[in-house]
């Protein structure tokens, strides 16, 4: 098969690819009905992460089971399946708390802008949708389960986002919009998203923003102290990882208030002292997105959200460096592939 393979910076070939099999019976092989180009792609794309040498790329996926290994019982050859992009057991003591994303058996996915993809620990990683296929319009939502939604809906949940509370979300990419969507499921009364494109702040009112902020640094955050009347935020979302979006996101915090930072840091760093007067609470890493797809699943499946509308870019597969040229050059929030 052909998939896609990063060289270096702005260097993306798509070529080819030994085609998966299973190799560990408890793997399974799916034929994938759509991927996609993330945010945190993009880093190494720029040069701003180190790679190793020619590194196969993508980590979102859904699609159907075509192959599975002996020991596998949740899903069979045919379902439509969603998986996240932390393979899990669900088993150990670390899924068992809801942190599938820190499993023992943890994998990180990739090759998964490819037609064809292995996933390791298949029972306790994929979840298939009730009711047989989904139609094919709501391929794209499902597939923003995999990872973009989750870590949306998670950086609401470590941010303890409650019904009536005021919600800030630093970043105008596609998690930090799936987060506002995020927040309003919760229930949040006021959530305010940070950004400064017209085509985001549009999207990210139609997914429940009350109120749009475009400064940054410090002048984002004496705004946001302004429309809180000097408090601050009960929960903020720092969907971005860079140095000024955690200072941003912490600043913008009441005391006693919640950070969920799910942005992957590049160069954050702390200040011990100046962070024990701040009275913040900060909760966040790697999505544990296998905690929430059965939930994200059944809100497409029934209609309830359309995450699938950060998606404004569509491509055939084998168009994929177009994809990853489009999103750096912030020309789209984020690029739908189609094998």
């Amino acid at each position: 098969m052909k998939g896609t393979v990063l060289y270096g910076p702005s260097d993306i070939r798509f070529e080819d690819l030994e085609t998966p099999k299973i190799i560990e019976p408890t793997d399974a092989v799916l034929r994938l009905a759509a991927t996609c180009v993330c945010g945190s792609d993009l880093w190494p794309y720029r040069g701003l992460q180190p790679i190793g040498g020619p590194t196969p790329m993508g980590h979102e996926y859904c699609g159907f089971v075509e192959e599975v290994g002996s020991a596998v019982k949740s899903v069979k050859p045919g379902q439509f399946v969603v998986g996240s992009f932390a393979t899990s057991d669900n088993t150990c003591a670390h899924c068992q708390y809801g942190y599938q994303s820190s499993c023992i058996h943890r994998e990180f996915m990739f090759r998964a802008q490819a037609p064809f993809l292995r996933v390791p620990q298949a029972d306790g990683t994929l979840v298939p949708t009730a009711g047989g296929s989904p139609s094919d319009d709501l391929v794209p939502s499902l597939l923003a389960c995999s990872d973009v939604l989750g870590t949306g809906w998670f950086a609401a949940d470590a941010a303890n986002v409650m019904p009536g509370g005021t919600v800030v979300v630093v970043g105008d990419g596609a998690v930090g919009l799936l987060g506002v969507l995020s927040a309003k499921q919760m229930g949040a009364e006021r959530i305010i998203a940070m950004s400064r494109h017209d085509t985001r702040q549009k999207l990210a009112r139609e997914f429940g923003a009350t109120d749009i902020v475009a400064e940054r640094g410090d002048e984002a955050v004496a705004r946001i102290k302004d429309m809180t009347k000097g408090i601050g935020a009960d929960s903020v979302l720092e969907c971005v990882g860079t140095q000024e979006s955690m200072m941003q996101a912490i600043g913008a915090t009441r005391p006693g208030g919640y950070v969920g930072y799910v942005g992957v840091p590049h160069g954050v760093e702390f200040k011990g002292e100046e962070l024990f007067y701040r009275h913040v609470h900060l909760h966040g890493g790697p999505a544990p997105v296998r905690r929430f797809l059965p939930k994200l699943i059944d809100l497409v499946l029934n209609g309830t959200i359309n995450p699938g509308k950060v998606f404004d870019l569509t491509l055939p597969l084998d168009q994929v460096a177009e994809g990853y040229r489009a999103m750096d050059e912030r020309r789209a929030i984020k690029t739908l592939l189609r094998p």
